[in-house]
Order: C-alpha cells, then structure tokens, then sequence
C-alpha cells in the first residue's frame, strides 16, 4: 500500500480507537559485553571484538556481567518495577545472520522487572500514564550490511558483510502493556513516552541513550479496534524506530495505513514493518512469530539471577532526580511557566540551559539565547538544538560579555553567529570581527555631536520638547558606530548636548 492510499487522520480515528504496545531496547554503557569480556568500545575494525563465547563456539561458557544486572534493577526501580527475587536468562531459538548462536540469550517468563509505570507528559501539560508490562535483560545481535542494493536492504543486494562486534552487547527491553485511550493522540503519546524514557535512563548514568546511533531503538506495535468493541485488532511490528519524531510518524502512519486496509474489507497481516524516513512509510517485512515459534527454554549455563533484597534498596538509594519532578524544580527555580517549560523541553534544551547556568550565566540569560537566536538557528538549519557547534560555557562566555558592556545584543547575535560559523571561541570573534561596544566617551561624543549637526531640524524638535524624537538621532549614531555604541548611553549624551530633560 502506498502513501496516496492511506484514508485520512481524521477518518481513521473516527471508525477505530488506536492500541499501541512500544518495545524499547537500550543498550547498557557497559565496558565489556553481556556475557563475556569482549569490548564494547565503538568503531573498532570489524569482527575484532569477538570471542569464542560471543561466537557461540562449541564448549564456551558464558558470565554474566554484573554492572549489566545492576543497570537492569535501576532502570526496573525507575520505572516504579517490582524486582524479581528470582529470575532467569532463556534461550530465544531462532535463525538469523547476524545471530552467530543461532539463539538469543534473553528472559521470557522470568524477568528481572515488571509490573511498573511512567507517568509522561503531553505538549499541552497534560499528565498520560503508561503501563510498563517488564523490563528485561538480553544481549544485542550482530550487524549485517548489504551491499550492491539501492536501498541498502537485503532485497536486491548481491552480498552482505557481517561484523560479530556488536553481538553480546547488554540489552534492556522495556515492553509496555497495551496502551489504550489514547484516541488521536496516540502518535504524541507514543513519542513522549519514548522521549521520557530516554531522560530517563540518561539519568540513570546506565547508558547515553544515543537514538541515532543505535544506542537506543524502539519498536511500534499498533493495531485498530473498532469503536465500541473492546477485542484487539491484529498487530503490526515497525521495528528499530531510531528517532523521536519518526515513533510518531511511524504510530501516525500505521494508524492510517490499517484503517485503510479494515475499510477495504482487507485483513491487517500480523508482521513486521520497515520504517522509511524520507517519507514517514512503512514496508512489510517478515511475518511475525509468536512467542511459541521462539521455543524458548532456561538457558541451562547460567545461573538463575537472585538479588538480595537489600541490595536492590541500596540500588534505590542511588537513584537520581527522575528528570519529570527535576524539570518541575526547574521550573520554580527559573521562575518560567509551565507552557515555556514545556517549549524549553520540546526545543531540548533543558540540558543546555543548566550547563550554561553551570558555566556561570544567569538562568533568564541562559534561556534567552537558547530558545530566541540558536532555536531560530537550529529550526533554519534542520538541526536539533544541541548539534550546533556551539558549547554551553561558549553561551555563558557571550552572556558575560553583554553583562559586562563589551558587547550589547546586536552584537552579540554577530558573535554567536561567527562561534557557529568555525570562527572561533567567543573573544576570539569579538577581536577578528572588531566587536567590542564603543565605550569611549570621546569617541562617542564626536558621533553625537555628528549626528546633531547632519540632523539639524530633528535636533531643533527635541530642544522643543518633542523628545520622542531623539530615537533618530540614536539611529544615526549607531549606524555610524556599526551598532557598536552603547543605545541608552547614546541616548543621555543627545539629551545633554542638546541641554533637554527626558523627564
């Protein structure tokens, strides 16, 4: 099905309430792999972080790796989880290429946290809780690149290369429960949870939660039922979403793509879909197993996992501010409202704002430059806020420069302007660029008096009380100083020459 035959939003959600499950994989920060001593440092050369283990070869055992267990429990404590007292890995059995065991080591019926919840927040404030079914550990699979295709999919590829370095590496799925009242904002929820999810284990310090570098992935679940009943339709999988914009897009267009197929009087296939960024598509993939396909059995060369109970309330101790209740402190702190809160979070900028008050600037400074002249910057270039090439302690150095009087804001827009440009630090644009305000009274006065004389009949107005005039007179000064006179002092210099109280 194409895009031109999807019926529209608005018609989809008239006829179906939408039910969405998200599967999220985050990959552990870990210095060696799940369940051996192999790195796991990126961009090494191919296949060469691979041991016997992480190979499946015959006679190797595995180890669990103990930061990844401890990484587990915190994300499952984060996310209001019930820890097991006892669980245990299973052996997810089937073929693939970049499964070099040919079975995954994961958990089935026994993970490590269940039974929780993340309360997320809407565009608009308003407060979705979504029900979190288990949270579990397992290890990551190889990669496969195809070669000789246009798309870079193995359809119409002529080979593909394999690289084992990725296999092992620690995962946690966090698997929702069925996410239902949503209705038309099912998209947003989708992506606001995925987006708190990621605060939220960024937080946690277990993982950098990286989206586009596969550090983190989600996969969408959607199915349709229609109003009134309350069986689930059947699913679709569109697997390794990698961006927050791209969940919604995807949950959008899945929405769309089913009620199409449902009012055609077609049958919704139970598979997995690719997910096409350009256009916000989904392709089939493969159908999609059910779990007894996977013949799942215990994992017979690992011991069960059974942490002590005061361990797990020592874990909890640990715990960090959970990034919702922060942005709440945050927000009383800088004294902004709840919707320039919520524009402060959907610009991603929280994080640069704290660290540009960190670096010494005022936090109503710090927010000034972030969300006006480098948010108009990102939205022109179609980056995010946080890909520009500029350092939160580069915007603090500029806000001290305005603070200082060695630059005023229209200057300091031109020296943000050179620091994105590759120009250099700050101060070093500020002296390639001859910057700095005019602050010497000499030199100023000369304008002044300039001005005065080329503006004769507006400078005879102000003397007879048209005060309001000398906003020309200003104009003319900063045009012959390049915008590099101090306004206000500009303003008084006028006055006193022309002998006229503002008052």
């Amino acid at each position: 099905m194409t895009v031109t035959e999807l019926v529209s939003y608005e018609a989809a959600l008239a006829g179906y309430d939408p039910v969405m499950g998200l599967e999220v994989h985050v990959e552990l920060g870990t210095k060696t792999k799940m369940f051996c001593g192999c790195s796991t440092e990126l961009g090494a050369e191919p296949n060469s972080q691979t041991c016997p283990t992480c190979l499946g070869l015959p006679g190797s055992l595995p180890v669990v790796n103990a930061i990844g267990i401890e990484s587990a429990i915190k994300i499952g404590l984060a996310l209001n989880c019930e820890i097991a007292e006892w669980c245990r890995f299973a052996r997810k059995n089937y073929f693939y290429p970049d499964m070099p065991k040919n079975f995954q080591t994961s958990q089935y019926d026994e993970p490590i946290a269940f039974n929780g919840h993340l309360d997320v927040q809407l565009e608009d404030g308003e407060i979705f809780r979504v029900e979190i079914e288990r949270a579990h550990m397992e290890e990551d699979t190889g990669k496969s690149t195809h070669v000789g295709g246009a798309t870079g999919r193995i359809h119409g590829a002529s080979h593909s290369l394999l690289d084992y370095n990725r296999a092992g590496i620690p995962l946690i799925e966090i698997v929702t429960k069925p996410i239902t009242g949503a209705g038309e904002r099912a998209p947003e929820v989708a992506k606001a949870y995925v987006a708190e999810l990621r605060e939220l284990i960024k937080a946690l310090g277990v993982s950098e939660a990286r989206m586009e570098m596969g550090q983190m992935r989600c996969d969408v679940n959607l199915s349709l039922m229609p109003k009134g009943s309350t069986t689930f339709g059947t699913r679709s999988e569109t697997k390794n979403v990698n961006s927050l914009r791209s969940v919604e897009r995807a949950a959008r267009f899945e929405i769309q793509r089913h009620a199409a197929v449902l009012e055609s009087g077609g049958t919704i296939v139970q598979e997995t879909r690719h997910f096409h960024e350009e256009d916000g598509s989904t392709t089939a993939g493969r159908i999609k197993d059910n779990a007894e396909d996977y013949r799942y059995f215990p994992e017979p060369d690992l011991v069960p996992v059974a942490p002590a109970r005061e361990w797990v309330e020592e874990l909890r101790t640990t715990l960090p501010e959970l990034p919702r209740l922060r942005r709440n402190r945050l927000r009383e702190e800088w004294g902004v409202s709840e919707h320039d809160m919520q524009s402060i979070l959907n610009a991603g900028a929280v994080e640069l704002i704290v660290a540009t008050i960190g670096a010494g600037a005022p936090s109503d400074q710090a927010r000034k430059w972030w969300m006006g002249e480098l948010a108009r910057n990102a939205n022109e270039s179609g980056r995010a806020l946080d890909e520009l090439p500029i350092t939160p302690e580069q915007v603090a150095r500029v806000a001290a420069l305005v603070a200082s009087g060695d630059l005023n804001d229209k200057l300091a827009r031109q020296v943000i302007e050179g620091v994105l440009a590759g120009e250099g630090d700050p101060d070093t644009v500020v002296d390639k660029r001859g910057l700095k305000v005019v602050s010497d009274e000499g030199a100023l006065g000369t304008a002044v008096d300039e001005a005065i004389a080329g503006n004769a009949g507006i400078a005879d107005k102000i003397r007879g009380g048209k005060v309001a005039a000398v906003g020309a007179l200003v104009g003319a000064v900063m045009k012959a100083t390049r915008g590099q006179a101090d306004a206000a002092r500009v303003k008084e210099l006028i006055l006193e020459k022309l002998g006229v109280s503002e008052g």
